[in-house]
């Protein structure tokens, strides 16, 4: 997987962060093919993911990734993996006193994680429902163990699991090994537990300095002075909690330090938080609020990903997708639909040929310094078997197919300034009407050529005159286990939509997704309502607490006018004329 191609460092905040990331990981790890007879595919993998070497001289293939995570978050994974692992001498006691050993029961492992260590140690797994799900690939397919010892274990009985009721932290359902500099524990909070929570923007900024700080700056050294063009980096940051401060100062050091290359922050949270309470929910909306502000300011483009319906105190219901049957307040079944969307939102700057620099597309979007975007998802995308894709497009009707992913409202009233949309997943179906010659089509959809051309007519047809990018990617995302089931039962094996509901559901084991990423309209709401209710707010009377975690009154304030400066570069007034905050109070 040699070759010049343009690397990308990835950083992950916070433990939703982690969800999120490992179900991208997965899906990445999935995609991956060692195999040198069958042509490359359309993913450049080692924009992402780079080979090494263990001590026995193996090669390894892992993830350009750094994560950072609270005390106890890590449960059964080792801060430094187990991919360069070697026996280590035992001590030489001299203490000649009586010794009392303390010793504490591990974590239990899920049977996931079990099946896992018995195929990196060679042994065979007994399942006798060989076709109730993808074939299980081990860590070893994402580079754990030697590449050379990949094929040997492509064919493999197939097993499903039911990970609901096991999964408690991300790497519960990680597939493959990680690289020793990827994780940093962070000890001054605890993940679990009442006390020593990272639950305010403050505590998050004043974070890095010190040991934290260098540790970040020892990692991110590492994996970039070894990147032949590194074009950039890709953040994922826990916006609704104390994460959010971290993010804002990391995502600044990233500016500092790296200028000239593109950051694009992808700011990620969870429908229902565990334990929450009135006053938590403050803290969350007031952290969301600070930490758009902040991250956006130092990155090339912020972008909120959560399928809740608001980052308000009473946001509205989370968002549904017609062809999912997905539990909200489960955090493994939330991530896995954001990790899908990010999948697809990310191809443009990973394609092997004609890719799009992550600069380019940050400028594309953030024109007139609308730094903030939002997110829009079909996923699965309503594509029906035997159809064609301007069939699909046009069975929507004049209702866009996607679903908000940025708890925007699904289309405001206004205008969309520009976009990027990516379709994923229609290898082999018809992407171009097979009309008889001398047909009349029933759309000019049925009229284009090719599908590039297909996608382009129909969003053009909803925005006429927004800049626009639109990309076409065959290959879809390969699902394998421990990928949760929540798809509808009227799909079949390949995500598409049959014509009769089957007996049983069929695992699916792919889908094509439909994203599209825009500065519009509604971010401007979306950022306006956040900042109306977060200056309602009495803080010093409702909690006090959230000031004393060396965020001063005045930068709050200074923040709040930064974010509805921010707001108001997104309105939009009869003609199109953009006005300006300070024409807007001199009303």
């Amino acid at each position: 997987m040699s070759g010049l191609c343009r690397e990308v460092v990835t950083l992950q905040l916070g433990h939703y962060s982690g969800f999120v990331g490992t179900h991208w990981w997965n899906l990445q790890d999935a995609s991956l093919c060692y195999d040198p007879d069958l042509p490359p595919g359309e993913l450049q993998s080692d924009v992402l993911f780079r080979e090494g070497l263990t001590l026995g001289g193996q090669v390894t293939y892992t993830p350009r990734l750094i994560a950072l995570d609270l005390k106890g978050s890590l449960q059964t994974l080792k801060k430094e993996g187990s991919l360069y692992a070697t026996e280590q001498d035992s001590n030489t006691l001299t203490w000649q006193g009586q010794i009392m050993t303390h010793e504490e029961s591990p974590p239990s492992k899920n049977s996931f994680l079990q099946d896992l260590d018995k195929l990196d140690k060679g042994e065979l797994l007994v399942e006798p429902d060989f076709s109730s799900s993808p074939a299980l690939v081990p860590h070893c397919s994402g580079g754990a163990i030697a590449i050379e010892t990949v094929n040997s274990t492509l064919e493999r009985v197939q097993k499903a699991y039911r990970l609901e009721g096991s999964v408690r932290v991300w790497s519960d359902f990680l597939r493959l090994h990680l690289h020793p500099r990827t994780i940093t524990v962070i000890n001054q909070y605890n993940h679990d537990g009442e006390s020593a929570r990272l639950e305010a923007f403050g505590q998050g900024e004043a974070l890095l300095q010190g040991s934290v700080l260098e540790e970040l700056e020892d990692r991110l050294h590492f994996f970039v002075e070894e990147c032949d063009y590194l074009q950039g980096f890709q953040v994922l940051c826990d916006m609704a909690d104390g994460f959010s401060g971290l993010g804002s100062k990391v995502t600044e050091f990233l500016q500092d330090s790296y200028g000239g290359r593109g950051i694009l922050t992808w700011g990620v949270a969870p429908v229902t938080h565990r334990d929450s309470s009135p006053i938590k929910e403050l803290y969350h909306m007031m952290n969301c609020a600070l930490g758009t502000v902040h991250m956006a300011n130092h990155s090339s483009f912020f972008c909120p990903l959560t399928l809740r319906g608001g980052l308000g105190r009473r946001p509205a219901p989370p968002t549904s997708f017609p062809l999912l049957n997905y539990d909200s307040s489960l955090w493994y079944h939330s991530s896995s639909i954001l990790a899908l969307a990010l999948d697809t939102m990310t191809q443009s700057y990973r394609l092997r040929h004609n890719s799009t620099p992550m600069w380019q597309l940050a400028d594309t979007l953030t024109v007139s310094g609308r730094k903030v975007v939002c997110a829009y998802g079909s996923v699965p995308f309503p594509m029906m078997q035997s159809s064609c894709l301007p069939d699909a497009l046009q069975a929507c009707h004049d209702v866009l197919p996607w679903k908000p992913l940025s708890a925007c409202p699904e289309r405001a009233d206004g205008r969309c300034f520009s976009q990027s949309v990516t379709l994923k997943g229609l290898e082999g179906q018809n992407l171009v009407s097979p009309l008889v010659p001398g047909t009349e089509p029933p759309s000019p959809l049925h009229c284009a050529r090719s599908g590039l051309e297909v996608l382009d007519t129909y969003i053009r047809s909803h925005y006429p005159s927004t800049p626009l990018a639109v990309q076409l990617v065959s290959s879809s995302s390969k699902l394998t286990s421990p990928f949760p089931q929540i798809f509808s039962p009227i799909l079949d094996p390949q995500g598409l939509i049959q014509s009769q509901t089957p007996t049983t559901a069929p695992v699916v084991s792919s889908v094509p997704v439909l994203t599209c990423v825009q500065s519009s309209v509604a971010v401007g709401q979306l950022l306006a309502e956040l900042q109306k209710s977060c200056s309602s707010l009495d803080l010093r009377r409702m909690a006090p607490s959230f000031l004393s975690q060396g965020l001063e009154p005045t930068e709050l304030a200074e923040s709040l006018e930064q974010l509805r400066s921010l707001a108001y570069r997104y309105r939009d007034d009869s003609g199109g004329t953009l006005r300006s905050s300070s024409e807007e109070e001199d009303d």
